[in-house]
Protein backbone atom coordinates (compact mmCIF):
# COMPACT_ATOMS: atom_id res chain seq x y z
CA UNK A 1 0.00 0.00 0.00
CA UNK A 2 1.56 2.99 -1.24
CA UNK A 3 1.76 6.36 1.59
CA UNK A 4 -1.52 7.99 0.02
CA UNK A 5 -3.94 5.34 -0.29
CA UNK A 6 -6.51 4.94 2.70
CA UNK A 7 -6.92 1.85 4.20
CA UNK A 8 -10.19 0.30 3.59
CA UNK A 9 -11.84 -1.99 5.79
CA UNK A 10 -15.36 -4.40 4.80
CA UNK A 11 -18.21 -4.70 7.60
CA UNK A 12 -17.49 -8.14 8.85
CA UNK A 13 -21.17 -9.37 10.30
CA UNK A 14 -21.49 -12.88 12.48
CA UNK A 15 -24.20 -13.32 10.20
CA UNK A 16 -24.67 -13.83 6.48
CA UNK A 17 -29.13 -13.19 5.45
CA UNK A 18 -29.20 -14.16 1.90
CA UNK A 19 -31.75 -13.06 -0.68
CA UNK A 20 -33.15 -16.47 -0.29
CA UNK A 21 -33.71 -15.69 2.83
CA UNK A 22 -34.64 -12.67 2.97
CA UNK A 23 -37.52 -13.21 0.85
CA UNK A 24 -38.60 -16.38 3.11
CA UNK A 25 -38.65 -13.50 5.71
CA UNK A 26 -40.82 -11.17 3.80
CA UNK A 27 -43.07 -14.20 2.81
CA UNK A 28 -43.57 -15.12 7.03
CA UNK A 29 -43.84 -11.95 7.69
CA UNK A 30 -46.67 -11.31 4.87
CA UNK A 31 -48.31 -14.71 6.02
CA UNK A 32 -48.34 -14.07 9.72
CA UNK A 33 -49.47 -9.83 9.78
CA UNK A 34 -50.29 -9.01 6.34
CA UNK A 35 -47.43 -6.35 6.09
CA UNK A 36 -45.95 -6.23 2.61
CA UNK A 37 -41.80 -5.47 3.01
CA UNK A 38 -39.95 -3.72 0.25
CA UNK A 39 -36.39 -4.78 -0.57
CA UNK A 40 -35.55 -1.39 1.41
CA UNK A 41 -36.27 -2.91 4.61
CA UNK A 42 -33.16 -5.56 4.36
CA UNK A 43 -31.16 -3.95 6.89
CA UNK A 44 -33.81 -3.24 9.29
CA UNK A 45 -35.20 -6.74 8.99
CA UNK A 46 -31.47 -8.06 9.38
CA UNK A 47 -30.93 -5.45 12.82
CA UNK A 48 -33.82 -6.60 14.67
CA UNK A 49 -33.93 -10.56 13.40
CA UNK A 50 -30.39 -10.94 14.53
CA UNK A 51 -30.93 -10.29 17.85
CA UNK A 52 -33.19 -13.08 17.63
CA UNK A 53 -30.80 -15.66 16.71
CA UNK A 54 -28.08 -14.12 19.52
CA UNK A 55 -30.96 -14.86 22.24
CA UNK A 56 -31.51 -18.25 20.48
CA UNK A 57 -27.59 -18.51 20.35
CA UNK A 58 -29.19 -19.95 16.63
CA UNK A 59 -25.90 -19.84 14.36
CA UNK A 60 -28.07 -19.07 10.82
CA UNK A 61 -30.91 -17.14 9.60
CA UNK A 62 -31.67 -20.31 7.80
CA UNK A 63 -32.10 -21.99 10.98
CA UNK A 64 -34.47 -19.61 12.75
CA UNK A 65 -36.51 -19.15 9.70
CA UNK A 66 -37.40 -22.65 10.21
CA UNK A 67 -38.06 -22.34 13.83
CA UNK A 68 -40.79 -19.75 12.77
CA UNK A 69 -42.26 -21.49 9.87
CA UNK A 70 -42.63 -24.41 11.54
CA UNK A 71 -45.29 -22.61 13.63
CA UNK A 72 -43.04 -22.53 17.27
CA UNK A 73 -46.03 -20.28 19.10
CA UNK A 74 -43.50 -18.50 21.75
CA UNK A 75 -41.10 -17.26 18.66
CA UNK A 76 -43.81 -16.38 16.10
CA UNK A 77 -44.71 -13.70 19.19
CA UNK A 78 -41.11 -12.81 19.36
CA UNK A 79 -40.75 -12.67 15.02
CA UNK A 80 -43.69 -10.54 15.36
CA UNK A 81 -42.61 -8.37 17.76
CA UNK A 82 -39.45 -7.72 15.98
CA UNK A 83 -40.60 -6.88 12.75
CA UNK A 84 -43.61 -4.48 13.37
CA UNK A 85 -42.85 -0.42 14.22
CA UNK A 86 -43.93 1.04 16.72
CA UNK A 87 -44.06 4.62 15.76
CA UNK A 88 -46.62 6.57 18.01
CA UNK A 89 -47.40 9.88 20.05
CA UNK A 90 -50.07 11.28 22.46
CA UNK A 91 -52.70 13.31 19.90
CA UNK A 92 -50.73 12.18 16.97
CA UNK A 93 -53.02 13.92 14.14
CA UNK A 94 -54.32 16.61 16.19
CA UNK A 95 -57.41 17.89 13.72
CA UNK A 96 -58.28 14.17 14.11
CA UNK A 97 -59.84 14.49 18.04
CA UNK A 98 -60.91 17.94 17.66
CA UNK A 99 -63.16 16.30 14.83
CA UNK A 100 -63.85 13.80 17.60
CA UNK A 101 -65.07 15.98 20.28
CA UNK A 102 -66.98 19.06 17.86
CA UNK A 103 -68.46 16.84 15.35
CA UNK A 104 -68.72 13.73 15.45
CA UNK A 105 -69.60 13.17 19.80
CA UNK A 106 -72.61 15.40 19.49
CA UNK A 107 -73.58 13.29 16.09
CA UNK A 108 -73.56 10.00 17.53
CA UNK A 109 -74.93 10.98 20.61
CA UNK A 110 -78.33 12.58 18.87
CA UNK A 111 -78.01 8.68 16.56
CA UNK A 112 -78.05 7.06 19.40
CA UNK A 113 -80.45 8.18 22.24
CA UNK A 114 -82.56 4.80 22.38
CA UNK A 115 -79.00 3.04 22.58
CA UNK A 116 -76.96 5.67 24.68
CA UNK A 117 -73.97 3.53 23.80
CA UNK A 118 -70.72 4.01 21.71
CA UNK A 119 -68.26 1.58 21.01
CA UNK A 120 -64.78 3.02 19.66
CA UNK A 121 -62.11 0.75 18.19
CA UNK A 122 -58.70 1.51 18.29
CA UNK A 123 -56.81 -1.28 15.73
CA UNK A 124 -53.54 -0.74 15.65
CA UNK A 125 -52.50 0.96 19.44
CA UNK A 126 -48.97 0.48 19.62
CA UNK A 127 -48.05 1.49 22.92
CA UNK A 128 -51.64 2.69 24.07
CA UNK A 129 -50.87 6.79 23.28
CA UNK A 130 -54.21 6.74 20.50
CA UNK A 131 -56.72 5.20 22.35
CA UNK A 132 -55.64 7.15 25.88
CA UNK A 133 -55.78 10.00 23.36
CA UNK A 134 -59.50 9.28 22.55
CA UNK A 135 -60.56 8.70 26.27
CA UNK A 136 -58.80 12.45 27.18
CA UNK A 137 -61.02 14.12 24.45
CA UNK A 138 -63.86 12.15 25.29
CA UNK A 139 -63.11 13.06 29.05
CA UNK A 140 -62.68 16.59 27.97
CA UNK A 141 -66.31 16.58 26.75
CA UNK A 142 -68.27 14.55 28.92
CA UNK A 143 -71.04 17.19 29.14
CA UNK A 144 -71.81 16.21 25.78
CA UNK A 145 -72.59 12.40 26.20
CA UNK A 146 -73.75 12.40 30.20
CA UNK A 147 -75.79 8.95 30.60
CA UNK A 148 -74.12 7.41 28.13
CA UNK A 149 -71.72 4.05 28.35
CA UNK A 150 -68.42 5.18 26.17
CA UNK A 151 -65.80 2.19 25.75
CA UNK A 152 -62.69 1.75 23.74
CA UNK A 153 -61.26 -0.89 22.29
CA UNK A 154 -57.52 -1.36 22.33
CA UNK A 155 -55.45 -3.76 20.11
CA UNK A 156 -52.31 -4.24 18.50
CA UNK A 157 -50.35 -7.23 16.92
CA UNK A 158 -47.19 -6.52 19.43
CA UNK A 159 -48.07 -8.02 23.02
CA UNK A 160 -44.95 -6.24 24.04
CA UNK A 161 -47.16 -2.93 23.08
CA UNK A 162 -50.02 -4.40 24.52
CA UNK A 163 -48.46 -4.86 27.72
CA UNK A 164 -47.24 -1.44 28.03
CA UNK A 165 -50.52 0.36 27.03
CA UNK A 166 -52.14 -1.64 30.18
CA UNK A 167 -49.70 -0.47 32.34
CA UNK A 168 -50.24 3.11 31.24
CA UNK A 169 -46.56 4.25 32.52
CA UNK A 170 -45.31 6.58 30.25
CA UNK A 171 -41.77 8.64 30.41
CA UNK A 172 -42.19 12.29 31.21
CA UNK A 173 -40.62 12.84 27.27
CA UNK A 174 -44.16 11.57 26.54
CA UNK A 175 -45.77 14.40 27.52
CA UNK A 176 -43.32 16.74 27.11
CA UNK A 177 -44.72 18.49 24.12
CA UNK A 178 -48.59 18.57 25.72
CA UNK A 179 -49.81 21.77 27.23
CA UNK A 180 -49.24 21.12 30.99
CA UNK A 181 -53.38 21.98 31.84
CA UNK A 182 -53.70 18.36 29.96
CA UNK A 183 -50.76 16.65 31.36
CA UNK A 184 -52.09 17.98 35.33
CA UNK A 185 -55.70 16.68 34.13
CA UNK A 186 -55.57 13.55 32.78
CA UNK A 187 -51.90 12.49 34.41
CA UNK A 188 -50.50 11.11 37.87
CA UNK A 189 -47.08 10.86 38.80
CA UNK A 190 -45.58 7.63 37.64
CA UNK A 191 -44.02 4.75 40.00
CA UNK A 192 -40.67 5.55 38.24
CA UNK A 193 -38.59 8.65 38.23
CA UNK A 194 -39.58 10.87 35.29
CA UNK A 195 -42.61 9.31 34.47
CA UNK A 196 -46.27 9.51 34.83
CA UNK A 197 -49.22 7.44 34.93
CA UNK A 198 -52.74 7.45 33.24
CA UNK A 199 -55.30 8.95 35.31
CA UNK A 200 -57.76 5.53 36.66
CA UNK A 201 -60.61 6.96 35.25
CA UNK A 202 -58.81 7.65 31.37
CA UNK A 203 -57.80 4.00 31.91
CA UNK A 204 -61.26 2.79 33.06
CA UNK A 205 -62.37 3.63 29.51
CA UNK A 206 -59.86 1.81 27.11
CA UNK A 207 -59.78 -2.54 27.14
CA UNK A 208 -56.66 -3.49 25.57
CA UNK A 209 -55.69 -6.73 23.77
CA UNK A 210 -53.83 -8.44 21.47
CA UNK A 211 -54.86 -9.05 17.99
CA UNK A 212 -53.72 -9.78 14.70
CA UNK A 213 -55.96 -7.84 11.61
CA UNK A 214 -54.94 -11.13 9.47
CA UNK A 215 -57.18 -13.35 12.33
CA UNK A 216 -60.36 -13.35 12.62
CA UNK A 217 -62.17 -10.86 15.06
CA UNK A 218 -63.37 -11.84 18.04
CA UNK A 219 -65.24 -8.19 18.11
CA UNK A 220 -69.38 -8.17 17.91
CA UNK A 221 -70.40 -4.55 16.18
CA UNK A 222 -71.76 -2.53 15.70
CA UNK A 223 -68.84 -0.15 16.42
CA UNK A 224 -69.40 4.04 15.97
CA UNK A 225 -65.61 4.92 15.09
CA UNK A 226 -62.37 2.72 14.20
CA UNK A 227 -59.06 4.13 14.30
CA UNK A 228 -57.12 2.71 11.56
CA UNK A 229 -54.16 4.97 11.53
CA UNK A 230 -50.58 4.63 9.62
CA UNK A 231 -51.20 0.27 9.68
CA UNK A 232 -52.42 -0.20 5.93
CA UNK A 233 -49.21 1.96 4.40
CA UNK A 234 -47.02 -1.44 5.44
CA UNK A 235 -50.41 -3.82 3.42
CA UNK A 236 -50.26 -4.36 -0.41
CA UNK A 237 -53.88 -3.14 -1.89
CA UNK A 238 -55.60 -6.91 -1.73
CA UNK A 239 -55.26 -6.55 1.93
CA UNK A 240 -56.58 -3.11 1.81
CA UNK A 241 -59.61 -4.21 0.69
CA UNK A 242 -60.30 -7.07 2.55
CA UNK A 243 -59.18 -5.59 5.75
CA UNK A 244 -61.79 -2.14 5.24
CA UNK A 245 -64.60 -4.69 3.85
CA UNK A 246 -64.29 -6.07 7.40
CA UNK A 247 -64.15 -3.27 9.38
CA UNK A 248 -67.32 -2.03 7.31
CA UNK A 249 -69.14 -4.97 7.71
CA UNK A 250 -68.85 -3.59 12.43
CA UNK A 251 -70.42 -0.96 11.38
CA UNK A 252 -73.67 0.88 10.72
CA UNK A 253 -74.26 3.62 8.06
CA UNK A 254 -73.20 6.87 10.00
CA UNK A 255 -70.34 5.54 11.55
CA UNK A 256 -66.86 7.04 11.12
CA UNK A 257 -63.27 5.35 10.24
CA UNK A 258 -60.14 7.27 10.72
CA UNK A 259 -57.26 6.49 8.60
CA UNK A 260 -53.23 7.74 8.83
CA UNK A 261 -51.55 11.27 7.29
CA UNK A 262 -50.69 9.58 4.38
CA UNK A 263 -53.61 6.52 3.63
CA UNK A 264 -56.75 6.51 1.33
CA UNK A 265 -59.58 4.60 0.42
CA UNK A 266 -59.49 6.25 -2.91
CA UNK A 267 -59.99 2.88 -5.30
CA UNK A 268 -60.02 0.63 -2.32
CA UNK A 269 -63.90 0.79 -0.76
CA UNK A 270 -66.76 2.43 -2.29
CA UNK A 271 -68.79 1.92 1.46
CA UNK A 272 -67.38 4.50 3.29
CA UNK A 273 -67.29 8.72 2.44
CA UNK A 274 -64.47 10.98 3.10
CA UNK A 275 -65.53 14.09 5.54
CA UNK A 276 -62.68 15.57 6.63
CA UNK A 277 -58.79 14.71 6.55
CA UNK A 278 -58.10 11.20 6.30
CA UNK A 279 -61.65 10.83 8.14
CA UNK A 280 -64.48 8.80 6.57
CA UNK A 281 -68.36 8.13 7.47
CA UNK A 282 -69.73 4.99 6.74
CA UNK A 283 -72.35 4.79 4.02
CA UNK A 284 -74.47 2.42 1.72
CA UNK A 285 -74.80 -1.46 2.01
Amino acid sequence: MSPMEAPTFSKVRDFVLSDAEFDQVRALVHAKTGISLSNAKRELVYGRLVRRLRALQIGTFSEYIDLVANEHPEEIEHFINAITTNLTSFFREPHHFEYLAQTIVPALVKANVARRKIRIWSSACSTGEEPYSIAMTLRDCASAWSGFDIRVLATDLDTNCVAHGKRGVYSMDRVRELPDSLVQRWFDTGPEPDTVKVKPEVAAMVSFGQLNLMDPWPIKGPLDIIFCRNVVIYFDKDTHRKLFNRMADLQREGSYLFLGHSETLFKVSTRYELVGRTIYRRTGP
